[in-house]
């Protein structure tokens, strides 16, 4: 009768063994998928990020680039050549220039998304300047000058600084190289 308590007790502590192997076989099982999904999920991630990378940097290239257009287009020497017509009086060269300033800003509006916000406030704090230094030169001189007159007096006031959008092109130049 002893051996047979003996066998059983035997019995029962190898089948203990093996419970206690086979739960902490499949605990460490468990931890090896459950840590292999999570890689493959982060690998899945990385190069999801990479794709958009490789989609967006294009398009945020080209904003930068189209934002340089138009602070150029926007500079007083393009403007003025680019607006003025002969036969136009002074107040309607004023309205063609801040026309333009404000339709070539609306034409990149959107272009807003792909640029940093420092860029952004830059380009518009030099489009409010470049219109305030056209309608600020129509006032100082008479409504019936010459529209010469006007485009002097505009060159006069950015000749005593740099152009507004001088530093705007320069900061988006930095952030281009940056890219």
């Amino acid at each position: 009768m002893k051996t047979y308590i003996l066998i059983i007790i035997v019995v029962l502590a190898m089948m203990a063994a093996i419970a206690v192997t086979g739960y902490i076989f499949y605990l460490l099982t468990k931890r090896y998928f459950d840590n292999e999904q999570k890689r493959q999920m982060l690998q899945m991630r990385i190069d999801e990020h990479r794709e958009a990378v490789k989609l967006v940097t294009p398009i945020r290239l080209q904003a930068y680039e189209r934002m340089a257009l138009y602070l150029e287009r926007i500079s007083p020497d393009s403007l003025v050549l680019r607006c003025y017509q002969p036969g136009m009086d002074t107040k309607l060269l004023q309205g063609v220039m801040t026309k333009t300033i404000r339709d070539e800003w609306e034409h990149n509006l959107s272009q807003q998304v792909y640029i940093s916000s420092e860029a952004w406030a830059r380009i518009r704090k030099a489009k409010e300047e470049m219109t305030g230094i056209v309608n600020s030169a129509a006032i100082t001189i008479p409504e019936d000058a010459d529209p010469t007159r006007l485009a002097s007096a505009i060159f006069a006031t950015v000749a005593e600084s740099n152009p507004p959008t001088a530093s705007a092109l320069e900061f988006l130049k930095q952030e281009m190289r940056e890219l």
